[in-house]
């Protein structure tokens, strides 16, 4: 730790901020932070995400793409990412939870971060997706879905899923993501809701949702991050304005296939849910961290919902069969 804070130390003062007042500001899922820096009136954002569990390239290379696209994801102001270090420009705290929590108009920041998605996803996908990203496809949806089966299931049922019903469960997604085949594909931000946009104060239009989470962007269905806005893990969302923002999309993207948007949108709604749901039981179990335990409950139902489609009936049976309703529930706390 002391060998992390001189590095710190010496990364600030090559920036010109050696001298800065610093305050945790926040901490997430993985294992970076985030401080806060003043000097004067000038802010700025320290992320510190050690290497080797962390790297900032992916951040800074898809931050720097967006902004060429004219999106609000923050200035790079210095980096050193063989140090896992990044100065960003400081956005505030008007997360679009921190507003939901004090009263905001919900619907219009629900429809602002739906006109983002509506621009980014009218965009050719040659300029919308930066060369050589990664592609979401079959491969690493499976392998997210699989988190379910490898860490919720031991725990709801008490002992991991036999080789022959793990590997029915995969062919099953297999056999989902087929219906995938026609869907737009994009620039996929994959953490795309409340907790991870902002607005920020004299920018309009689109400019005005602030962007913070997408390191982990890939190129894959444009669905998916209409998705993670409208059914997300931390907080419920009536189903009137899951429908209203849906609306809205079809709506700005003329001559859209709505049935083959909710098609794909219950296919990568399911993976999500169960992709979710297997990462925080993990992050209790392997992390240490319980309180996303809380979420599970909500989890299970939206996944329950995407299971309804029609296109799901092989894949609701399975679980019907081997995780049934009474098993689902958060996991308890190991003492």
């Amino acid at each position: 730790m002391a060998d992390r804070a001189a590095l710190i130390a010496a990364f600030l003062d090559r920036a010109g901020w050696g001298g800065a007042a610093r305050a945790a500001l926040a901490a997430d899922a993985s294992f970076r932070r985030y401080d806060r820096l003043a000097q004067g009136a000038a802010r700025a954002v320290l992320m510190d995400a050690p290497p080797p569990g962390e790297d900032v390239r992916p951040f800074a290379a898809i931050c720097r793409h967006l902004r060429a696209l004219g999106y609000s994801a923050p200035g790079i102001v210095a980096e050193d990412a063989g140090a896992g270090l990044l100065l960003l420009e400081d956005f505030g705290d008007d997360t679009f939870t921190r507003l939901l929590a004090r009263g905001a108009d919900e619907t219009a920041l629900y429809m602002l971060a739906c006109d983002l998605l509506v621009d980014l996803h009218r965009r050719d996908e040659s300029e919308a997706v930066p060369a050589g990203l990664a592609p979401y496809d079959e491969a690493a949806l499976l392998r997210e879905a699989r988190l379910l089966a490898k860490w919720y299931a031991p725990r709801a049922l008490g002992a991991p899923l036999p080789p022959a019903t793990a590997r029915e469960y995969d062919d099953l997604w297999r056999l989902a993501f087929r219906g995938l085949a026609d869907a737009p594909r994009t620039l996929v931000l994959r953490d795309f809701h409340v907790d991870n946009l902002i607005r920020l104060e004299g920018r309009h239009g689109v400019a005005a949702c602030g962007l913070l989470d997408f390191q982990d962007a890939l190129h894959g269905p444009a669905a998916y991050d209409l998705v993670s806005l409208v059914e997300d893990a931390r907080r419920d969302i009536a189903d009137g304005l899951r429908q209203a923002v849906i609306d809205r999309y079809c709506a700005a993207l003329y001559g859209i296939d709505r049935d083959g948007l909710m098609r794909a949108m219950a296919i990568l709604g399911a993976q999500r849910h169960a992709k979710v749901i297997g990462i925080f039981t993990r992050l209790c179990d392997r992390d240490g961290k319980p309180g996303y335990l809380s979420h599970i409950p909500r989890v299970w139902r939206l996944l329950e919902r995407s299971l309804a489609h029609p296109s799901l009936s092989a894949l609701r049976a399975w679980f019907d069969a081997h995780i049934p309703p009474d098993a689902r529930r958060a996991p308890k706390v190991a003492s």
